[in-house]
């Protein structure tokens, strides 16, 4: 869609510009045409006048008819005199111009009633007819040279006006897989919980626990989607402790049917920092999620907050598969995380640290687990 719309600009400037183009060179020739028809009746009308019949102008002849006398200049053609004007103007009186061909040759003639003579001036229009012939060919080559600069321009013109909309739809491509990434882990968490809760009301059990559970499950969806439509302009202080104890009691019922113990641990001070805390929120569950998917049976997540002077650190750690030595530098690249097996989740979780100032590093080396490490400046009120 795009490449033809961008063909359909590219042809339209193209075809402006070389419709002007065209228009200014008829323009162009018509008016060379009009100057030489004016030179040339000019010419004539002073040969008629004052010029000597026997010095006439260059490509220029006179004729003067007295009664039965015709004088003609030095190498007049045998045409001349041209008789048909001179009968009319012996008759009429006046002056008589016209254009006449005579043996392949154009000329331009004026004959002349003065007194009992009458003059007539044949011009040669051939050097006028070169001259034309020559404007017409630099027009020619002018606007081929010409509509080819119009192609490119309207090939440049269309790029720069198809940008924003190329644009428009990558942004709307990207945002689709956003929503379609971020919402699949909150669903599926949803979907464990919920089949548990089937399970134990088949049981005669009543789990308001999970019940509970799930309500809390389907508010941090709708947080989601809230934030995906309203993106992370609106920043408060976040409590990611807090956060990563909700999201391990939240994967609690995942990890357990995976047989993953996750654990939070939190060092000194607090681990509060400076965002929005449904992007934050995304940021631990896409990579505890990532952990889940590495982390066999009997493995261990181990979630980690420590505050530093005015940064704080968040380190999800596992001791799953690991990563091959080329994956780390690329595990963040939207363009080859899914086909790495690692999910749109790390490339979003680099947006986002990159959004909130932050920094986000992995260590891992295969079959020793990997470790991703966030680091955030801290809340600056609480550190005041």
């Amino acid at each position: 869609m795009l490449a033809r719309a961008r063909r359909r600009v590219t042809v339209r400037v193209t075809g402006t510009i070389a419709v002007l183009l065209l228009m200014m060179g008829v323009l162009v020739y018509g008016v060379m045409a009009g100057q030489q028809d004016s030179a040339a009746r000019r010419e004539l009308d002073s040969a008629v006048q004052r010029a000597s019949i026997a010095f006439p102008p260059p490509c220029l002849w006179l004729v003067e008819v007295r009664g039965q006398s015709v004088l003609t200049s030095p190498g007049t053609p045998e045409a001349f005199p041209w008789r048909t004007p001179i009968r009319d103007v012996t008759r009429d009186g006046g002056v008589r111009v016209d254009r006449i061909e005579i043996g392949g040759l154009d000329y331009m003639v004026r004959t002349e009633r003065r007194g009992d003579v009458i003059r007539q001036a044949a011009l040669d229009l051939r050097y006028q007819a070169s001259e034309r012939r020559r404007l017409l060919h630099t027009l020619i080559v002018a606007e081929l040279a010409a509509l080819l600069a119009a192609a490119g321009i309207g090939h440049l013109t269309a790029r720069r006006a198809i940008a924003p909309l190329g644009e428009a739809l990558a942004r709307q491509r990207r945002f689709t897989e956003d929503v379609s990434h971020e919402l699949r882990t909150p669903l599926a968490r949803l979907h464990t919980r919920a089949q548990l809760v089937s399970i134990r009301l088949r049981r005669g059990e009543l789990p308001m626990e999970d019940v509970d559970r799930m309500v809390i499950a389907t508010r941090e969806l709708g947080e989601v989607v809230e934030d995906l439509l309203l993106s992370d302009r609106l920043r408060r202080p976040v409590d990611l402790a807090l956060l990563a104890e909700q999201l391990a009691e939240a994967e609690s019922a995942r990890a357990e049917s995976r047989g993953v113990v996750i654990e939070v641990h939190r060092e000194n001070g607090p681990a509060v920092v400076s965002g929005a805390e449904t992007a934050l929120r995304r940021v631990l569950s896409s990579l505890v999620d990532n952990a889940l998917t590495h982390t066999g049976p009997g493995g261990h997540i181990r979630i980690t907050l420590s505050t530093s002077e005015d940064l704080v650190r968040l380190t999800v750690a596992d001791d799953g598969a690991g990563l091959n030595p080329g994956d780390p530098m690329r595990l963040f690249d939207r363009r080859v995380t899914e086909s790495r097996g690692f999910g749109l989740g790390l490339a979003l979780v680099k947006e986002v640290v990159d959004g909130h100032d932050g920094m986000l590093t992995v260590r891992s080396s295969p079959g020793e687990g990997a470790t991703f490490t966030v680091i955030l400046p801290a809340d600056r009120v609480l550190v005041l």
